[in-house]
């Protein structure tokens, strides 16, 4: 059985106080609320990250991680931050290959590969971003974008090491603009990256492999888009900058 898994992503928001005030919220609400086994994921900007780690390790569904890591073990990379400095801290996940992340700084393939190396050297689960612009939606050639975002990213790994890695389908036409893939749409792409990894690393593999669904996912969508067959959850964005938004998406699992 895959695990249901909702992540999320609360970029370059909230100060201290006001990220440890919404992170107690939540681990309160999942305690009271949450009766599935879906895991509960916040990623964090990394002033949180040590004081969400220790309110979140009490409790067995809700895990903290990073949003970015550099490759490196160390060095001399001023305002960057480790795998092992991340995992020293409580994270258990980070998030590598964000469409954010390649289109402001330029992240390629092959960095996002060394990326990874690094985040699963130290025992981080990678949420891996894949996804298409809206040109390349347009043109007809999504397919091709992911499937080449796949074997550039992560299919480089051994079998092994990809079943710690989960997966993020994110059409980058729908994040923050307000629209959404339709719930058959977003199933198709879900579909096809589950059978690219059927063919890399084989059926069991693939039918255990985590694809959350990332793209201006809210409490109103939730549940169409979650109840489809390859689609594990989601990569909650705004939504997860609210407790009760946020919440209502996790509780869609207790169904």
């Amino acid at each position: 059985m895959r695990k249901n898994i909702v992540a999320g992503n609360w970029k370059m928001n909230l100060d201290y106080e006001k990220g440890l005030s919404l992170f107690s919220e939540i681990v309160n609400m999942v305690k009271d609320e949450v009766v599935g086994n879906q895991e509960v994921v916040v990623c964090s900007p990394a002033i949180h990250l040590y004081s969400i780690g220790k309110l979140a390790s009490p409790v067995s569904n809700v895990a903290v991680g990073a949003q970015n890591i550099h490759q490196a073990e160390s060095g001399a990379y001023t305002g960057e931050i480790s795998a092992s400095q991340v995992k020293s801290v409580g994270a258990s996940y980070v998030i590598l290959g964000h469409s954010e992340r390649r289109a402001y700084f330029g992240e390629t393939e092959a960095l996002l590969t060394e990326k990874v190396n690094a985040a699963l050297a130290h025992g981080l689960a990678p949420i891996f971003c894949i996804g298409e612009t809206k040109e390349e939606r347009e043109s007809g050639k999504f397919f091709d974008v992911i499937k080449a975002q796949l074997e550039g990213g992560v299919f480089h790994l051994s079998g092994e090491e990809f079943a710690k890695v989960v997966l993020a389908y994110e059409p980058v036409w729908a994040i923050g603009t307000g629209l959404t893939a339709s719930p058959e749409q977003a199933q198709e792409v879900h579909a096809f990256i589950r059978e690219r990894v059927s063919a890399k690393y084989g059926e069991e593999l693939a039918n255990n492999t985590t694809i959350l669904y990332g793209g201006s996912c809210n409490p109103g969508n939730a549940k169409d888009l979650f109840s489809q067959k390859d689609i594990d959850g989601g990569l909650i964005g705004g939504a997860s900058l609210k407790s009760r938004d946020f919440l209502d998406i996790v509780k869609v699992f207790n169904d």
